[in-house]
């Protein structure tokens, strides 16, 4: 074992051959997949896949080839939270998902939304625009920045609550929330639990039916590795919520044209906004189909390893991580106090290493491809470029 615990030797590291998958690896240090993770050479040849089904086959490649893939998209996704394909709908952004779920809740009874302070915005914003209709939304305050206790969050939800939305993992601190304890609240109360999953799917086990969740959005883009422009929306089956926005891909009756019969679909499909994707679902195909490869289980368990390495090489060179206490609570989101956080991964950037910051504090989030090695050398740079 090397000093920090990573397997050495030859074949040591029983994922390192996923390497070779991402071509960026070759030429960076690419610390930041809780903002985008990195493109796959599968990724890539399902794409050029899409371009060619486009070029040889023009329209009739939605009904040859397009249809069946998204549905093969829909199915993964569902296998990322446990879930079955008919309880998933697939979207362009979380932002439109949100919006289809609020516009399906009657907040006339129960006109209030429980969110916390360390929420990604855009959960919070969707909301806080209807506040001009009469929907009040309840903020829970974080006493450390990095966690919100739950005894807060059940003061805050009352039978008053429609919707208890959080997040499973905190975007600024990474931390992991307790969404069975999340989902007990809720019910006890008659509410539903809105669960933003973007900044744990791919890589932290999920059980949306385990855990009691109702509705969860998730999407593409970070720790799945499949790219921008494709989210996912789940439904628990025996939640009756209609949307007041329908698309032509949200109706039994799709390919009738008949615009005197709109029947929504009796599953999931009845949220989806128009044509997806397709070029994003593709790329999305090549990511999913890695992550399902390697097992949730082993990127969980490496990247616990390479998070651990990353705070204490972080602690040892003077910064102070800004993270969760309890180990357990903590995922690959790995936050630190830095005097000069934006011009510090700037400066990284110039050498070829990638890391990101938000507001005063540096963040590198390791995923399963990625080595103590390159945290050695992103930490030594932070250090040399601290004012």
């Amino acid at each position: 074992m090397s000093e920090r615990g990573e397997p050495s030797g030859r074949g040591g590291d029983p994922l390192g051959h996923y390497r070779q998958e991402f071509p960026i690896l070759e030429r960076k240090v690419y610390l930041n997949s809780n903002s985008l993770g990195a493109l796959s050479r599968r990724s890539i040849s399902h794409r050029r896949e899409f371009e060619r089904d486009w070029n040889e086959l023009g329209a009739s490649a939605w009904y040859d080839r397009w249809l069946g893939k998204l549905e093969r998209v829909r199915a993964a996704f569902g296998r990322t939270v446990g879930a079955g394909p008919a309880t998933i709908a697939l979207l362009p952004s979380i932002s439109a998902g949100l919006a289809a779920v609020a516009g399906s809740v009657d907040f006339r009874r129960r006109n209030r939304v429980v969110v916390t302070e360390l929420d990604f915005p855009t959960l919070c914003y969707q909301f806080l625009s209807r506040e001009p209709t009469g929907l009040e939304v309840v903020m829970v305050e974080s006493p450390d920045g990095i966690e919100v206790p739950l005894d807060r969050i059940e003061a805050a939800v009352d039978d008053r609550t429609a919707i208890l939305a959080t997040s499973h993992v905190f975007f600024s601190s990474g931390a992991i929330q307790e969404v069975e304890e999340l989902a007990s609240i809720a019910h006890r109360h008659g509410a539903l639990l809105l669960l933003d999953a973007y900044q744990s799917t791919g890589q932290i086990a999920v059980d949306v039916g385990a855990w009691g969740v109702d509705i969860l959005l998730s999407g593409a883009l970070k720790w799945l590795c499949g790219g921008p422009g494709l989210a996912f929306l789940y439904v628990t089956p025996d939640l009756d919520l209609q949307p007041t926005t329908l698309s032509w891909f949200g109706v039994e009756n799709q390919f009738s044209f008949d615009p005197r019969a709109a029947r929504p679909h009796a599953d999931a499909r009845r949220f989806e906004l128009g044509t997806p994707a397709v070029s994003a679902a593709f790329t999305a195909a090549g990511g999913l189909e890695i992550i399902e490869e390697v097992g949730i289980d082993r990127i969980r368990d490496r990247n616990r390893m390479l998070a651990a390495d990353l705070i204490d090489r972080l602690s040892d060179a003077g910064f102070r991580p800004h993270v969760a206490r309890d180990p357990a609570c903590r995922s690959a989101v790995v936050l630190a106090d830095h005097p000069d956080a934006a011009s510090a991964v700037g400066s990284l950037a110039e050498s070829g290493i990638i890391i990101d910051y938000r507001k005063d504090r540096v963040r590198l989030s390791p995923h399963f491809y990625n080595t103590v090695e390159e945290n050695r050398l992103a930490v030594e740079a932070l250090a040399a470029c601290r004012p």
